[in-house]
């Protein structure tokens, strides 16, 4: 069977305030917040993200969420976030190289693995950082 994503995505989620998405998935899970998962909010976009670190069924907790009667209510949808071997760094240094991006998300201690190509885009100071699996990033 493929590897499901330890993390779920949480959309529409402006009438549901941090704390409270916080509570909610505890309820749901049964688990606790930053002990067995975290919980990343982007306001921009509207969505929360949220890492199991303990391992679950992200499948079957989305099932959960979608009957969830609060969930309904504020309108929430969930997914499980897909496996990415990409990803984007945003707010680099101008002289910041390739090199030394490929070290740093090599290194074990920022969580980072093999780093197989990065791509620099000095105009808007980022970078794609591609990782030779998933589990890199």
């Amino acid at each position: 069977s493929a590897e499901t994503s330890p993390s779920v995505v949480f959309e529409d989620i402006e009438k549901c305030s941090p704390n409270c998405l916080r509570l909610l998935l505890e309820n749901i899970s049964g688990l606790t917040v930053d002990e067995d998962f975290t919980v990343e909010v982007i306001p921009e976009i509207n969505v929360a993200v949220a890492t199991f670190i303990k391992s679950i069924d992200t499948e079957e907790f989305v099932k959960k969420c979608l009957q969830h009667k609060r969930v309904r209510e504020f309108k929430m949808t969930a997914r499980v976030l897909e496996l990415t071997r990409a990803i984007k760094a945003e707010n680099l240094p101008d002289s910041i190289s390739p090199d030394y991006i490929t070290v740093y998300f090599e290194s074990a201690r920022n969580g980072g693995g093999p780093v197989s190509d990065v791509q620099l885009f000095p105009e808007e100071n980022s970078a794609i950082i591609t990782f030779c699996d998933h589990k890199g990033n």
